[in-house]
């Protein structure tokens, strides 16, 4: 059990033996152990969920329009989209190899199928920052560009790969706080884009993320503190100058209609593989979080494409389970890990969030079916097994999204409240959200396999 010092220190108005007794859970967080939680106040229909968001379907469809105005523009300046004509899009796959192999080590029949939703393929950034990242970058150059009547919005996009339109962008830059992976994506966006661009890099930032940023021109101010201390630098910084554009991971409504969009492309994706998904062939999903933005606004554009046919549920490392404790304690970003001696310290940099957004707290959480956590050890593990079963490369806190089934299986009580029953999840898919990793460099990847291995 971790010490908690003194458990009268008052935390959010009240004691911390105060939260601890109506919320018992947090003291088995705070002992830093894998454990899941059913959310007991899910929403009675997808529509009532939706309802709390305070964002529509029509949102979603304007963002999904404006991500296709670039894709010109896009395809121009990263040839590597031509394949999708500008659309930043990633493959899913059956991996099959793998939940044997899980299920071999966990001694159970997984339930199912298993698919991977391959975001650490996505291109330019290779991670699920290039949905958000990318998407909020593009609707701040699109309000610039029309204002500087460099385009209208029937113009062919492509015109912004222009010496012209670098020198009116060059004039305003772009700042966000990260942990990497959305760094990754708003810097390189930014700078090929012509911003200034200023990332702020908590310690837990990987070294090779900070050197890559370097390499395309973005300023990358490093902090020797976390995430949080971070984000609260680069808002500082926006606030004392009218052209910084902060990118706000924790309270952005544009990222998270960034990650929305994936909702209805993954209908596609599923139909044209012939995946059916309904109420007696039921999807569940398992999202990596680690300050909310990217997880909750995927499940809410599922939520909108499927109803509640999809099931989403979040992962986080048992290091820093920061959105679980938000959302169980009703709490969201007034309560850090950090109050309770949970360390926030893990090999799943991308999710190292001590407090969670309290936007995607609020307004998702009776969209959220669940969470588990993680060990770090564990995930290196299932990166090993990810590897040697289907040769997928990806990063520790990816690798957290591939226990999901296990969890569900494991617990009745929550299959019994969503009415699914046996017939029902032997109908089921489950689809892990591989959250990054193609950019990750060759070496590096290598250690993680290799310790994965070692621990197996």
């Amino acid at each position: 059990m971790t010490d908690m010092t003194d458990m009268t220190d008052t935390i959010a108005g009240r004691t911390r033996a105060a939260w601890i007794d109506e919320f018992p859970l947090i003291s088995e967080l705070a002992a830093m152990r894998e454990l899941s939680w059913f959310n007991p106040e899910i929403a009675g229909t997808a529509e009532e969920g939706i309802a709390d968001v305070g964002l529509t379907e029509a949102d979603i469809r304007d963002a999904s329009a404006r991500l296709k105005r670039f894709a010109p523009y896009i395809r121009s300046v990263f040839p590597e989209t031509s394949v999708s004509a500008g659309i930043i899009e990633s493959p899913i796959a059956a991996v099959p190899n793998l939940a044997s192999v899980i299920g071999e080590r966990k001694g159970v029949q997984m339930p199912g199928s298993m698919w991977a939703k391959l975001d650490s393929h996505l291109p330019i950034s290779g991670s699920i920052k290039a949905r958000g990242g990318i998407y909020e970058v593009l609707k701040h150059a699109e309000e610039i560009a029309l204002k500087h009547e460099l385009i209208t919005l029937d113009s062919d996009y492509s015109v912004l790969d222009s010496d012209e339109a670098r020198e009116v962008f060059g004039r305003y830059r772009v700042a966000v706080g990260s942990t990497g992976n959305l760094g990754l994506s708003i810097g390189i966006m930014s700078a090929k884009l012509g911003f200034k661009a200023s990332v702020h890099m908590s310690s837990d930032a990987r070294q090779w993320k900070k050197d890559r940023l370097r390499s395309h021109g973005v300023e990358v101010v490093e902090y020797e503190s976390d995430y949080s201390i971070a984000v609260a630098a680069g808002r500082k910084q926006a606030e004392s100058d009218e052209t910084i554009y902060f990118v706000d991971d924790e309270n952005s409504k544009s990222l998270f209609l960034g990650y929305a969009v994936s909702g209805h492309r993954l209908a596609g994706q599923l139909q044209a593989m012939e995946v059916q998904v309904d109420a007696d062939h039921p999807l569940f999903v398992y999202l990596p979080c680690g300050v909310g933005g990217g997880p909750g606004g995927v499940a809410f554009g599922l939520k909108v494409e499927f109803g509640d046919a999809v099931r989403c549920i979040f992962t986080e490392p048992t290091h820093c389970p920061s959105m679980l404790l938000g959302v169980h304690t009703g709490a969201h970003e007034a309560l850090a890990v950090q109050d309770f001696g949970i360390d926030n310290v893990t090999a799943a940099d991308g999710l190292a969030c001590g407090r969670p957004s309290g936007f995607v707290g609020q307004a998702m959480g009776r969209l959220i079916d669940g969470f588990y956590t993680v060990d770090d050890d564990e995930m290196y593990r299932l990166v090993a097994e990810a590897d040697s079963a289907e040769g997928l490369k990806m990063e520790p806190s990816s690798a957290t999204s591939l226990l999901g089934p296990t969890h569900v299986l494991a617990n009745a009580e929550y299959r019994e409240r969503i009415g699914v029953d046996e017939e029902k999840l032997a109908n089921a898919t489950h689809l892990s959200w591989i959250t990054g990793g193609n950019m990750v460099p060759e070496e590096e990847m290598a250690s993680y396999i290799e310790k994965g291995n070692s621990l197996l």
